[in-house]
């Protein structure tokens, strides 16, 4: 329930600004680029979105693209927002209990978060980086309400490799089991065993399949507000 809160904040505080798209989206020939945004941007990259591209635009990534959308994950506002607010939802709930209330134990919430999500993401992305997998997130272009929840759904735990073909996502999955179980270690005894890592990473891989349906239609709630570069002088010209 926490992170489905956190999902909904971050939709209505993106909800008023205009879209932006990574320097990996390709041109849109016909309306031009969408214009960057220094607003929305940090929301795409939290979300792993490869923009407002959809899957027919698909490119692979190269090692510096990879590496840099990487430290940009590390470093993202909307992460420190994400963090502080999941801690303060933890230290409402008094959960864990042993870490008590007060700045102390508040703070023990928020490192213990920012560092399930450092493992996550570090994890991730060196299978990834292994295993040339692609873990942003690309529109469907389908149409229609269940078509696309079902590809939003089945994107969760999907990747794409350098030739475009989707298999079950090792770099993903892995890197929410690591954070799940390996964040046992500096847990309480009342978190610590084994079932408590499985459900951590349950819950991981349901939120994060809510979250993909969130990237699939947060786009088409924002495009009348996009801001878009005008195309090249002369426009579109005919064969």
């Amino acid at each position: 329930m926490k992170r489905i809160i956190i999902t909904l904040v971050l939709f209505l505080l993106v909800r008023p600004s205009a879209v932006s798209q990574i320097s990996s989206t390709p041109a849109n020939p016909a309306g031009g680029n969408a214009a960057p945004s220094r607003f929305t941007q940090p929301i795409f990259d939290y979300l792993a979105m490869a923009g407002t591209a959809k899957a027919a635009d698909f490119r692979p990534l190269s090692q510096s693209e990879r590496n840099r959308i990487y430290l940009k994950s590390l470093i993202n506002p909307i992460l420190y927002f994400k963090v502080a607010l999941s801690g303060a939802i933890d230290h409402a709930n008094n959960k864990p209990q042993e870490w008590e209330q007060g700045a102390l134990g508040y703070g023990k919430r928020v490192a213990n978060i920012a560092g399930q999500y450092g493992i996550q993401r570090t994890v991730t992305f060196g299978l990834s980086t292994l295993s040339h997998e692609d873990n942003r997130y690309f529109g469907s272009g389908k149409r229609g309400f269940w078509a696309r929840t079902g590809y939003a759904v089945s994107s969760s735990i999907l990747a794409r490799h350098e030739n475009g073909s989707r298999y079950p996502s090792v770099s993903l999955i892995g890197g929410f089991a690591a954070a799940a179980f390996i964040s046992r270690s500096w847990q309480p005894p009342s978190t610590r065993s084994a079932r408590d890592g499985a459900a951590s990473f349950g819950y991981s891989m349901g939120y994060n399949a809510l979250a993909s349906v969130v990237k699939e239609f947060l786009p088409d709630m924002l495009r009348p507000l996009t801001k878009r570069r005008p195309p090249p002088k002369g426009g579109i010209t005919g064969p």
